[in-house]
């Protein structure tokens, strides 16, 4: 009998793809929590509003960098146990949050928040292992969409507590979410998990998050700070001189954090490559949306919707990835994850496509913002897949890890780029109230694009050499 077939028996399938599901969505629910609360934060955490834009930059890059990090351990130390982890560091950020009154303490905790974006990648690792293979498809995509999830109920949740209650209460309901998640961790996910040999590469870890910690800051608040800037510039070319500097370190070291020749391979590249486009594409929306909603009817182009309606409107889309998770697994299995990437990239461009033509109302946005989600959620069910076909079980982890990463690195740069798109059509426009209509229509043509360049690369990616169980591709053990 194999481990597999052992984990799969002794565990409820059901309790543990909802246990590794509501901790996604605890994990993701960190990253918006203070958005909502973003214009008082200098007043709240007596600072200035460039020291509060920490605030919510540290919670981005923590969690960009842990999900790399967090998948090799799991993969050497057990995904239960790391994951376990992270959520206790997400408790503590929580509590830390709730007792802070500056902005120091306020940013730590947000630190260690946001490090518990590792637990989605490590919980799709864990479904491989525990999971029997015709479940395995719409276990992914449930947790996949998670991501999605967490950011989209998170925003009117947190505008409607923000409204009515003292702030510090986000973070004790954030607490408390994150502590019933410890405990289902601990009584429902089988701790034997598979694990692989080898040693902790800390010249490695220390070498991806300086890189990462310079590249994304730089990215992160170029558009503030002006992309001309020394900080800038030191940042960013000082990150990129790093990241070469490391994945040199890593391509001779014999355990390596990241293995960059299974890296490499056309699958894993090229998904990783799609996942990058495919990030842009999701925060694109991100940030258009919204602020058409939010921007007064005076301008001409916006609805003038409070924070807590506007959130309301966009909140369906994450229901709508949720509800993809059933319908991706089906496709999986008959299809393939490639063609469930194909459809979901298709499905965004359709819907930006739409909004270039349909965004004067409320009805529009929500219909248009909704397929987005309907989009993001078959493509987040299809790369975890694609990503484990092409790699050992051995590595599931970092692999998922780094291609979390690599939606990560999709998301800042939209964030950078679409941000900087409307500040400055706001500029040109003459406008002190917001950006212009040509400046949302670049945007979303910006989404446009990344959807199709989505596309194209997921068209090249190859089909695995060695069929694997449950997902997509039949198996000739």
């Amino acid at each position: 009998m194999t481990d597999r077939t052992l984990l799969t028996r002794t565990a409820n399938p059901n309790l543990v793809v909802a246990t590794l599901a509501l901790a996604g969505v605890s994990a993701a629910f960190m990253q918006t929590i203070l958005i909502p609360l973003q214009p008082r934060l200098p007043q709240l955490l007596n600072a200035t509003s460039e020291g509060t834009a920490w605030v919510i930059t540290a919670t981005l890059v923590a969690a960009a960098i842990s999900s790399p990090i967090a998948g090799r351990l799991g993969d050497i130390y057990g995904k239960r146990r790391i994951a376990m982890v992270l959520l206790v560091l997400q408790l503590l950020g929580a509590i830390l949050a709730a007792l802070s009154d500056t902005l120091p303490p306020m940013i730590i905790a947000r630190v260690l928040q946001g490090t518990a974006a590792g637990v989605i990648p490590l919980g799709i690792a864990i479904l491989r292992d525990v999971l029997p293979p015709r479940r395995l498809g719409s276990a992914i995509a449930l947790v996949s969409a998670t991501l999605g999830v967490g950011g989209a109920l998170g925003l009117p949740i947190s505008a409607l507590v923000a409204d009515n209650l003292d702030w510090h209460a986000l973070s004790w309901i954030a607490a408390a979410l994150t502590a019933i998640c410890l405990v289902l961790y601990a009584v429902l996910v089988p701790a034997n998990t598979s694990r692989t040999a080898g040693r902790l590469d800390i010249i490695g870890i220390a070498g991806l998050t300086v890189g990462l910690v310079g590249s994304l800051i730089a990215v992160s608040r170029g558009g503030e700070w002006g992309w001309g800037d020394p900080r800038t510039l030191t940042l960013l070319i000082g990150g990129i001189v790093v990241l070469c500097a490391w994945g040199v370190f890593e391509l001779r070291t014999t355990d390596p954090l990241v293995d960059l020749r299974v890296t490499a391979r056309g699958p894993v590249l090229l998904t990783n490559l799609a996942s990058i486009a495919m990030g842009f594409a999701l925060f694109a929306s991100n940030i258009v949306f919204p602020q058409l909603l939010a921007l007064p009817t005076t301008t001409g182009i916006g609805l003038g919707l409070s924070l807590l309606a506007a959130a309301l409107v966009l909140a369906p889309s994450g229901l709508a990835m949720m509800a993809m998770a059933p319908v991706a697994g089906r496709i999986q299995r008959v299809h393939g994850p490639k063609p469930l990437l194909i459809a979901g990239a298709v499905v965004i461009a359709i819907s930006y496509g739409g909004a270039l033509l349909f965004h004067a109302t409320l009805w529009q946005i929500l219909i248009v913002n909704t397929l987005v989600g309907v989009g993001i959620g078959l493509g987040y069910a299809a790369m975890p897949a694609l990503i484990m076909q092409a790699v050992p079980a051995s590595e599931t982890g970092a692999a998922n890890g780094l291609n979390a990463l690599m939606r990560s690195l999709g998301t800042s740069v939209a964030a950078a780029v679409v941000g900087a798109v409307l500040a400055q059509s706001a500029m040109t426009g003459g406008s002190n109230t917001g950006p212009t209509e040509s400046g949302f229509m670049l945007a979303l043509t910006l989404g446009l694009a990344a959807a199709v360049v989505c596309i194209v690369i997921a068209a090249f990616i190859p089909r695995p050499k060695i069929p694997t169980d449950g997902l997509g591709v039949k198996t000739t053990r």
